[in-house]
């Protein structure tokens, strides 16, 4: 089956790691940035501080997945029984990892999600990913930052990843606009001799010299496409217009 054929299984087969994470606030949010884009497995190795308080506020709305983290005590135990693990990092190192952007990598995981659960895995804080974790993982990736300021809160990063795993896997829409009800040809030409009628009452149109002014008019509208209610809207403007003494 393609992991994109039922986008809801393949997230559910992603595990987002954060290793040796130092501040609850930053397992909080992202918590929070895995839920916002569908993804709830969360795996924590040797957290300095969880559970925690802070880690519970930050995740706003969210506690489901700190609820549901599962906490080892080394990346080995995190990795166990995954088929890919990718490492996110911001250091260019001499690897033999090949060096994926991001939105390769998401689709790395998603392919690989038919054969089992696959992992992004994130390091520290203040030092990534140590090459050591790195050597657990079979792929890198990398987030493409500005040069001159590439520093990338954790939490930031997890949700930048989510957003691209959610959109390569077509799991979350654009919400459409309600359909439009056009104006019919009918409605249109009534309010074209409408309009005509109610600009000669007040004399900005000289009906002996028109000109090419309802020429004009028409594709203007046209222009704008107009939906039945707008034209009853614009209807209405003449009608109130037509009120008017005749000298104002």
């Amino acid at each position: 089956m393609s992991p994109h054929s039922n986008p809801a299984n393949a997230l559910a087969n992603i595990r987002i790691v954060l290793c040796q994470t130092s501040h609850p606030g930053n397992i909080g949010s992202t918590a929070r940035a895995m839920k916002t884009m569908g993804l709830s497995r969360l795996v924590l190795v040797a957290p300095q501080h969880f559970p925690h308080p802070e880690a519970d506020a930050l995740a706003s709305g969210a506690t489901d997945v700190l609820a549901n983290a599962r906490v080892t005590a080394t990346l080995d135990e995190a990795l166990a029984g995954t088929v890919l693990a990718i490492g996110m990092t911001a250091r260019r190192r001499d690897l033999s990892h090949p060096m994926l952007g991001l939105r390769e990598a998401a689709q790395r995981l998603l392919d690989n999600v038919p054969a089992g659960q696959v992992a992004l895995v994130f390091g520290t804080e203040m030092f990534g990913l140590s090459n050591d974790e790195l050597d657990r993982c079979q792929l890198a990736a990398h987030i493409p930052t500005n040069p001159d300021y590439s520093s990338l809160n954790l939490a930031a990063a997890v949700q930048v990843a989510a957003y691209e795993i959610a959109m390569t896997a077509s799991v979350w829409k654009v919400p459409e606009a309600p359909p439009r009800e056009s104006a019919s040809h009918d409605e249109l030409e009534r309010f074209y001799a409408h309009l005509e009628q109610s600009l000669i009452a007040s004399r900005f149109l000289n009906p002996d010299m028109p000109k090419r002014l309802m020429t004009r008019l028409r594709r203007l509208f046209a222009r704008a496409s107009l939906e039945k209610e707008e034209v009853n809207i614009l209807r209405g403007i003449l009608t109130a217009r037509d009120r008017w003494p005749p000298d104002c």
